[in-house]
């Protein structure tokens, strides 16, 4: 049986005194994001100058130095979608639509995904096929950004289906490797879509339940790093799971293996892998999948970064734990830090199961739970240990972030450190980091529309707050569009000013 990689308990004893906060004014000073709330504009007006005292290297007051890459047609139609999304009505009837029978009836499907291809898919996603995602790579990378590829695959239920998903992220490597690497930043998979649903639950049963009895043996089980601390939400299993059978075993060593096949060609493209997280329910078994997958094929740099929520309570002990362990063995591990998006059905779930939610409180304290893991990894990248990808749309936690880093001497363009926000979203952050001279990607879906109409429901239903947050950039795009129209008018004027003039001057003798 493998040896089951443990940290010292003594090295999670005083946490917070390992990590340097972001900024020295304490967690309440952080400008609370509802996401039950829809902030008003001059509140998303505030948020560009959260600490007037705290110098930022970061500029949001120039609307037209931000957006001077974008065309007005594609602001005009972010401004829109935006707009659109931020709606909960409208919101709310897309999601009853789609979750009704009409989308069976092949008339209303048809015309149902040609609407949501023209509108929400074109401005959330790359593109249906490899050729329309490396256009879409073209132009961010005109504007300056880099891409985050992602064959958005979701869940699948049988071995056949997890066989054809790994075909499609194998082809999604090849395509990031046949394009200018400055362009392309890293590839995104999705665990649930190589590895059957129902099995990582049984796995992840079987894990919480040796972290409850370090007696109870997993013959299966690979070397990996710390999975679990004391505040980890253990409720999802409450009573001792029967051993894996010998066909979940057989299935098990499958999806290992399409893993395998996954991490050794972005090793040997040195295209870094990054794992997506998922809810607490499976979420033991993506981390089982990806520590024991780094403490392959990290030995020479990040290669598998793993994702951690930090809206989670036990989020900032087990980065600590994680991270620790990694570097003790010599194993620079990478990681994309995140908010969360499965907030609503944690919560829902812990409740009808008698528990607390695994989720923090208030948003506030979720802010200061991912400055203070973007801080510790930002320590460790100074001292030239490990790589992050600070995955965010708050524009403070960016200001912070973008202000630490400049503090601690990370040089621009440190590859170590990559910023990343959803395509289609926080424009405003993207191009102001990018201004800032900081490596800044776009998270970029592709596929059929069909296929990824999953990932287009989660961000409505998952992310309404967020979408609702969009208002700083609604603005700014606002105040641009105005600025060009006038720009366009003032021309027009004089055009027609110096016409009547040539006019005159042919009609005089």
């Amino acid at each position: 049986m493998a040896t089951r990689v443990l940290s010292s308990p003594n090295l999670l004893k005083n946490l917070r005194s390992f990590i340097r906060p972001l900024n020295s004014a304490s967690s309440s000073a952080v400008s609370p994001l509802n996401f039950d709330e829809k902030p008003e504009l001059s509140a998303a007006v505030e948020k560009l100058h959260p600490h007037p005292t705290t110098t930022t290297p970061l500029d949001f007051d120039d609307h037209q130095k931000l957006f001077a890459s974008v065309s007005s047609l594609k602001l005009l139609r972010s401004s829109v979608n935006l707009g659109l999304a931020s709606n909960e009505t409208f919101v709310d009837f897309g999601m009853w639509v789609m979750n009704s029978r009409l989308i069976e009836t092949p008339l209303v499907r048809d015309i149902i995904l040609k609407t949501v291809k023209h509108t929400f898919f074109e401005h959330f996603c790359a593109g249906e096929t490899p050729a329309e995602a490396s256009e879409c790579l073209r132009k961010i990378q005109v504007a300056g950004l880099r891409g985050m590829l992602v064959y958005a695959v979701e869940h699948t239920s049988g071995n056949a289906g997890c066989d054809k998903n790994l075909e499609g992220f194998l082809q999604c490597v090849e395509l990031a490797k046949s394009l200018p690497p400055s362009s392309v930043s890293s590839v995104v998979a999705k665990v649930t879509a190589i590895c059957p649903l129902g099995l990582l639950r049984r796995i992840s049963d079987l894990l919480r339940w040796q972290y409850k009895d370090p007696s109870f043996t997993l013959p299966w089980k690979l070397n990996t790093l710390p999975i679990f601390t004391d505040s980890s939400a253990l409720y999802h299993t409450l009573q001792k799971p029967d051993p894996l059978t010998p066909q979940e075993e057989s299935d098990l060593e499958l999806a290992h293996q399409r893993l395998v096949k996954l991490c050794q060609k972005c090793a040997q493209y040195s295209v870094p892998l990054i794992i997506d997280a998922e809810d607490t329910s499976i979420q033991p078994s993506i981390d089982y999948f990806t520590y024991s997958s780094a403490l392959v094929y990290n030995k020479h740099g990040p290669i598998v970064y793993g994702t951690i929520q930090a809206y989670l309570k036990d989020a900032r002990e087990r980065l600590f734990n994680a991270a620790k362990t990694a570097e003790s063995l010599g194993i620079p591990m990478g990681f994309k830090l995140v908010r969360g998006a499965y907030m609503s059905s944690e919560t829902k779930l812990a409740s009808s199961l008698g528990f607390d939610s695994p989720v923090h409180n208030g948003i506030r304290d979720t802010h200061a739970c991912f400055n203070d893991c973007a801080s510790f990894i930002l320590e460790k990248i100074a001292d030239g240990y490990g790589g992050l990808v600070l995955a965010t749309h708050n524009l403070e936690s960016g200001q912070l972030a973008a202000s630490k880093a400049r503090d601690l001497g990370i040089e621009k363009g440190n590859k170590k450190l990559e910023f990343a926000q959803l395509y289609g979203m926080s424009e405003a952050l993207s191009f102001g980091l990018r201004n800032a001279g900081f490596q800044v990607s776009k998270y970029l879906p592709y596929g059929p529309v069909d296929m990824v109409l999953p990932y287009l429901l989660r961000r409505a239903e998952e992310n309404r707050g967020l979408l609702s947050t969009s208002s700083l950039d609604r603005l700014l795009m606002g105040k641009e569009l105005k600025r060009r129209l006038k720009s366009l008018q003032f021309a027009k004027s004089g055009m027609t000013a110096s016409a009547g003039s040539m006019k005159i001057e042919i009609g005089t003798p």
